[in-house]
């Protein structure tokens, strides 16, 4: 992969104090390779993980034509188009069994859902739709002309899955139902991608950890709990290595400590202009590593590139300090290079369409993410709110949201019955 420095040379128009959003992406997206390593798990343990290669089905699935329901295997030849089909049952089979006799014109099987198809029955004539023909003799049935079409209610062999195709392919975090497509075709275990080693810490001498006295002036440390679980959501191994210091050589030791232990280390604070940034310095020394002002609303400082210790190398995302502006800039930009290392497919997270409950004021020139609430109404439409005020530190404004509103860079000011681009929290946070 190209060096970061290598990427932004190549770059027309690049400000490290303007950087539009859509270009921080892509110089990421562009500099991030995949990390190395594959083992195979349980698929009961595979949930989450990364496919490591594709999948190719061993057998056909279904391995015979079947039946969609229960009722009675013909031929759909022998229907009488014009009226009632009287036809002789001649024998049973349940899923699992099998038909080893011979089907003549005239005559029909009784078969159970997922059964095998007899030899010559090519449709299924659902059991409602019959009636016996004889309420004394329980070896005949009459069908109703017009009821089904040749074919209709028969599975055929290979229509979920052909033998040799891919089933699934490399690349994939696996769902609930591809465990499930996994069993189906007999795999006990899955080569998956090894898991993502993510240190993260957070830094400031204002900063204190649940249960120490919280003196003036200080705060708690919400981002590692948020970070914790934003990357334990990913499925990443992580290490939390608490709270370091406003202190040029404790900074130095936590990046050294960090990136000789993990694939990527995630910071918050210190990326800002303050006297007291260290941070901005250490990363400096420590790699190649750039800082922007980007161009969004909350979010605007962020530092990104490689850091060195030791002989072992870790990509570095320095995020702001403010709780919401340190979530935000770790959806937009940390989780899908992070979802890259782990060689996932990193399409861009999906947005969807609502309309907005209100009016919005926003300038054209930078990518505003609020924090909504989005509701169906009686009518169907889907509407979305703003929660309130939407400064960067109101973290109980994320807690109440259930989506973010995305307001483009160049999108101006929205009208209340506009619609917007949404990005759900459902299956996200």
């Amino acid at each position: 992969m190209p060096s970061l420095s290598e990427v932004i040379s190549c770059l027309s128009g690049y400000d490290p104090n303007a950087v539009p959003v859509a270009q921080a992406q892509q110089i990421i997206r562009d500099v991030v390779a995949p990390v190395q390593g594959v083992e195979k798990v349980a698929i009961r343990s595979a949930l989450d993980r990364v496919l490591a290669q594709d999948i190719v089905s061993p057998i056909n699935v279904p391995q015979h034509d079947n039946s969609a329901m229960d009722g009675y295997a013909v031929c759909g030849a022998d229907l009488g188009a014009a009226g009632p089909t009287v036809l002789k049952v001649v024998g049973t089979v349940h899923a699992g069994g099998r038909f080893d006799g011979t089907l003549n014109p005239g005559e029909c099987i009784r078969i159970m859902t997922g059964a095998p198809m007899p030899a010559r029955c090519d449709t299924v004539v659902p059991q409602e739709f019959t009636e016996a023909a004889d309420a004394t003799n329980a070896t005949a049935v009459t069908i109703p002309a017009g009821v089904v079409k040749t074919g209709d209610n028969r599975r055929l062999q290979g229509e979920d899955l052909m033998a040799g195709k891919p089933a699934l392919f490399k690349g994939k975090r696996l769902r609930p139902a591809d465990l499930g497509l996994l069993a189906s075709l007999g795999f006990a275990e899955v080569p998956v991608q090894r898991r993502l080693r993510v240190a993260f810490f957070s830094t400031g001498d204002e900063l204190r950890s649940i249960g120490e006295p919280l003196d003036a002036g200080c705060v708690y440390d919400s981002n590692r709990y948020t970070l914790y679980g934003m990357l334990t959501r990913l499925g990443c191994d992580i290490i939390d290595m608490g709270v370091v210091r406003d202190d040029p050589s404790a900074l130095e030791q936590a990046f050294r400590t960090a990136c000789e232990n993990a694939d990527a280390v995630i910071t918050s604070g210190g990326v800002s202009v303050g006297e007291a940034d260290y941070t901005k310095q250490m990363m400096a020394t420590l790699g190649d590593v750039t800082f922007w002002k980007i161009g969004m609303r909350p979010g605007r400082p962020m530092a990104f590139g490689k850091i060195s210790s030791n002989g072992r190398s870790a990509y570095l995302f320095g995020l702001p300090g403010n709780p919401v502006a340190v979530m935000v800039t770790f959806y937009f930009f940390a989780r899908q290079a992070l979802l890259r290392m782990m060689g996932a497919d990193d399409a861009p997270l999906p947005l969807m369409r609502a309309v907005s409950a209100s009016a919005i004021r926003k300038k054209p020139g930078r990518t505003e993410y609020q924090r909504g609430i989005l509701t169906v109404g009686e009518d169907g439409l889907q509407r979305v709110r703003i929660t309130g005020a939407q400064g960067s530190g109101i973290l109980r404004s994320m807690s109440e949201a259930n989506c973010m509103v995305v307001l483009h860079h160049e999108q101006g000011s929205v009208n209340a019955g506009d619609p917007v681009d949404v990005l759900l929290f459902e299956g996200l946070v």
